[in-house]
């Protein structure tokens, strides 16, 4: 089988690769989109684009396909790509899914059903227990050895997952567990597995085709997670012996044929730290997410692989043209995942559009991204905007061109994650591979100190009033001739900050010594700077507006707003306006107006980009307003619920006194 045509059902960046893959290939590609992605840069890019009014519609999707004359459809990962009915749409319309079969997504596809095949095919399993919804008494949790994971049986990607450690939290962590897998899966069965509290979660990327060969592309480690939500990913794994190595990707090529799998999977362990076992815990029937680094970290016959073009290699029917002993490992790559979240602010979800995007470029440097300057991030599809990877020949010089790349990425207009993954790359536990799955859970990494944006906001102030006011005193190349030393107090910068040029590339901001090393003008007003100080160089990003300096710090991104004396403060809304703290939809709304709630007590629900968030009483007291629906799609900052306080409490009655 030859393909000529193939339909992408995904979005964003993985669409992108794909098509990326296809054109070098000479395979026409048809990108499908909905209203909101009409003119993303996936819909651009592709040789023919076809409406659908949603991703997830699955006669929707076939119909593109066959519309379109597709030979085969790349389902990327997330929405369709794990389907077991979506691929047997595909099969029963004459159509190639660039994965598994039907069947084998049925039975990899649950991990209640992969577990009895992994042992089937002697891989080692996560110790489990019994377990049912309808099994929530405090007498059934007696059994157990605490502490355990409840876990969806039918899906991933830390939904409907919690981590229970006596039995007094048993019977609500079922019932949750239960509820959020039903929502997200629309099935709620569970699994009850021993909880391994330190550590390694381990994957290995396999390749099967239709002719019984399957191959291992070694390991990857992404223990660097976050509530079972991966952040970094590198491959190989830094800390495993060669024993481990050797059993883990034994039991992987061993599990993928007793499925007889075909295609790119990946099936993933938990090492425990303390024992040293190693635990086969699901496989993924798809590419995943972090893929690029086995591609930068794994030759094939000599050359770095390209995942896609086997994956496409493999749907055209043709055998893999390698053997095991072809793939060898060579060097190492860190991927870090850049979300729209605001990692200091409890990691919520962030919405809007972005002004301006930079991605990092140079030595071992890949970008996997769909963002650009302009570009619309809405709360409808997962927070994910791009992957920032490095490569280099040991783990130490991929960590510091990683560190160097993230100092690079500048997205402004909008909150990223960027200034964490540089905070959490720059840790001597992740230079030291100590960090292990739940390492981010008990961890908190401070945000970063306003120092650095304010030296930058500062300078960049100081050079825009010098190139407005000086004239024909300026040389070509925007310095003061003979370095003549420029003002002190700036009106546009906020109170107290001061700003003196000493030279001709020096100056004084708020009292530090500051030394321009380089600048470069770009796009939208962006300026990058890097400034030298007594902390060492670092790299700022700095856009001037009308109403505040925004500044990309070491990753982190933080608007300094501008003094402005005609301002008049708003008035407090007053401490019981609860409202969302990020853009999404109420999911549910407990109380109504006339109920008396108690402080902390659970008001409602919203989600957003596969985030859950409850809505809490900040005192006791009644709720005298509900502004919202179930269902409804709100703005960041809207008010939700008003709770007025139970008179008595400090500053809550009449006569309580200052």
């Amino acid at each position: 089988m030859t393909l000529q045509t193939v339909l992408i059902a995904n979005r964003g960046e993985i669409a992108l690769r794909v098509i990326g893959t296809c054109r070098r290939l000479g395979i026409t590609t048809v990108a499908i989109h909905t209203d909101l992605d009409a003119a993303a840069p996936h819909v651009r890019e592709a040789d023919r684009a076809v409406r659908v009014p949603s991703y997830l519609d699955i006669d929707a999707v076939v119909a593109a396909a066959r519309g379109s004359g597709a030979d085969a459809v790349h389902p990327g990962y997330g929405f369709l790509s794990e389907r077991a009915a979506f691929a047997r749409a595909l099969e029963d319309a004459g159509i190639r899914l660039v994965g598994p079969s039907a069947a084998v997504m049925d039975a990899m596809g649950r991990k209640d059903a992969a577990r009895e095949i992994a042992e089937k095919a002697g891989v080692p399993v996560v110790p489990a227990y019994e377990v049912s919804t309808s099994s929530t008494t405090q007498g059934t949790a007696d059994h157990l050895e605490f502490p355990v994971l409840v876990k969806a049986a039918a899906g991933g990607g830390g939904k409907g997952m919690r981590v229970v450690r006596s039995a007094e939290e048993y019977a609500d962590a079922v019932a949750a567990a239960a509820r959020e897998a039903e929502h997200a899966f629309g099935d709620a069965t569970l699994l009850v597995e021993k909880y391994v509290e330190r550590g390694r979660h381990i994957e290995v990327q396999v390749l099967g085709d239709d002719h019984g060969s399957v191959v291992h592309l070694f390991e990857r480690d992404c223990s660097t997670q976050r509530r079972h939500q991966k952040v970094l990913e590198e491959a190989p794994a830094p800390t495993i012996s060669e024993a481990t190595r050797s059993e883990v990707t034994r039991a992987a090529v061993a599990l993928a044929r007793e499925v007889g799998y075909s295609g790119a999977g990946t099936v993933e362990f938990l090492l425990d730290d303390d024992t040293g076992a190693a635990y086969f815990l699901e496989m993924n029937t798809r590419l995943q997410v972090e893929h690029p680094v086995t591609e930068l970290a794994v030759e094939v016959a000599g050359a770095r692989p390209d995942l896609v073009e086997l994956q496409l290699h493999v749907a055209a029917g043709r055998p893999l043209d390698f053997s095991q002993d072809d793939v060898r490992l060579v060097g190492h790559a860190i991927e870090a995942r850049v979300y729209a979240e605001d990692a200091y602010a409890g990691f919520l979800p962030q919405a809007g559009r972005a002004g301006f995007v930079h991605w990092p470029h140079g030595d071992g440097i890949r970008v996997d991204a769909a963002l650009e300057s302009g570009g619309v991030v809405s709360t409808a599809y997962d927070p994910m905007l791009g992957k920032v990877i490095a490569a280099g020949a040991t783990r130490e010089q991929a960590r510091r061109r990683l560190l160097t790349a993230l100092d690079d990425t500048a997205i402004l207009g909008l909150t990223t994650n960027t200034g964490f993954l540089r905070a959490l790359v720059a840790t001597a536990a992740f230079a030291d591979a100590g960090i292990d799955t739940a390492w981010l859970d008990r961890t908190d990494l401070p945000a970063p100190p306003l120092d650095g944006a304010g030296v930058a906001a500062a300078y960049a102030e100081l050079l825009h009033h010098e190139e407005t006011t000086a004239g024909s005193a300026w040389r070509a190349d925007g310095w003061r001739a003979g370095g003549v030393p420029g003002p002190g107090h700036l009106p546009d910068l906020p109170a107290g900050r001061t700003a003196v040029r000493t030279g001709a590339r020096t100056a004084l901001v708020d009292g530090v010594r500051v030394v321009e090393v380089a600048r470069t003008d770009h796009a939208e007003g962006v300026t990058r700077l890097v400034l030298r100080t007594g902390a060492g160089d670092h790299v700022a990003w700095v856009q001037r507006r009308s109403d505040a300096v925004e500044v990309v710090d070491a990753g982190h991104r933080t608007a300094i707003t501008r003094p402005d004396p005609f301002t008049v403060a708003l008035a407090d809304p007053g401490a019981g306006s609860i409202t969302a703290p990020m853009p999404g939809t109420v999911l549910d709304l407990d109380v109504a107006v006339g109920d008396t709630v108690s402080a902390g007590q659970r008001l409602g629900a919203m989600e957003a980009m596969k985030m859950e968030l409850a809505l809490t009483a900040p005192f006791a007291g009644t709720v005298v307003a509900v502004g919202a629906a179930v269902g409804e799609q709100v703005a960041l900052g809207t008010v939700l619920i008003e709770v007025e306080p139970t008179a008595g409490i400090d500053g809550a009655s009449e006569g309580s006194g200052a």
